[in-house]
């Protein structure tokens, strides 16, 4: 594969700042660079525009920018997540022999951060890092079915509404009314919407402060589902959410 120059730039940039070095002039990074200042101020340009670099305006250095600081918080609680969350998707895989993820939001699409592949049922789609639509996955229905309808109108600006099989939902009308769906049950389903013959349900997690920061699926054969199977493994979701939210420090309200 080969490097992109710019990128690789940008990023050796980025590595001169330290605990000795937290600001830098544009010359010192030209030298330490060995790259000519026109260069180098471009390339602090497209940062600085990204919030990856931003300039002190009382003496005209660099230093590192906040969105550096709101990537490094999302990689280390995702990093929480997956530890606390991993007993809990373990649990309920063995209990059914199925496949169980663990999914976040990403811009407008879902991340597997993690899987549990059940015996029961082989799902060739996900994949850890692997993206998947929020429009035909479950997990991806679960994860924006709690934003305010305001949000939701944001969020799927520009929306690309491509179908993965016949099944898949197909335009914003069909998803807000999936939606609706989602949050009167407490769950989502993809029924059959990313994959043929697999069916998902899922529900959301939330953090300490009740934010939903991450959802669980659970995937089994099509030909499998009835109602009573479909009531048993949403209980079993919502069980495992529950307790991965608690652990997380959420306080559930004692009816």
């Amino acid at each position: 594969m080969p490097i992109i120059q710019s990128v690789e730039r940008a990023l050796k940039i980025m590595d001169l700042f330290d605990e000795r070095e937290r600001e830098l002039t544009i010359t010192e990074i030209s030298k330490r660079m060995n790259l000519h200042k026109s260069t180098v101020h471009s390339l602090l340009k497209t940062l600085q525009e990204q919030r990856y670099i931003s300039q002190n305006e009382e003496n005209g250095k660099y230093r590192l920018g906040l969105k550096l600081f709101e990537r490094g918080n999302m990689v280390l609680s995702n990093l929480d997540l997956r530890k606390v969350a991993r007993k809990h998707l373990e649990r309920i895989s063995a209990m059914t022999n199925l496949t169980v993820h663990l999914v976040i939001l990403d811009g407008q699409e879902g991340v597997y951060i993690d899987k549990v592949e059940g015996s029961g049922v082989t799902v060739l789609y996900s994949r850890i890092g692997r993206r998947v639509p929020v429009h035909t996955s479950a997990v991806g229905k679960s994860l924006i079915s709690t934003k305010t309808d305001a949000e939701l109108d944001q969020f799927l600006e520009n929306y690309q509404y491509t179908k993965q099989t016949p099944k898949s939902i197909s335009s914003k009308e069909e998803l807000l009314s999936e939606i609706a769906h989602v949050r009167t049950a407490g769950y989502s389903v993809d029924n059959e919407e990313n994959e043929p013959g697999i069916v998902c349900y899922a529900v959301p997690i939330k953090d300490y402060s009740g934010k939903v920061i991450a959802g669980i699926s659970m995937s089994m054969p099509a030909a499998k589902v009835t109602d009573e199977v479909r009531e048993y493994h949403v209980g079993l979701l919502k069980e495992c959410s529950t307790s991965i939210s608690q652990d997380l420090g959420y306080e559930y309200q004692k009816i």
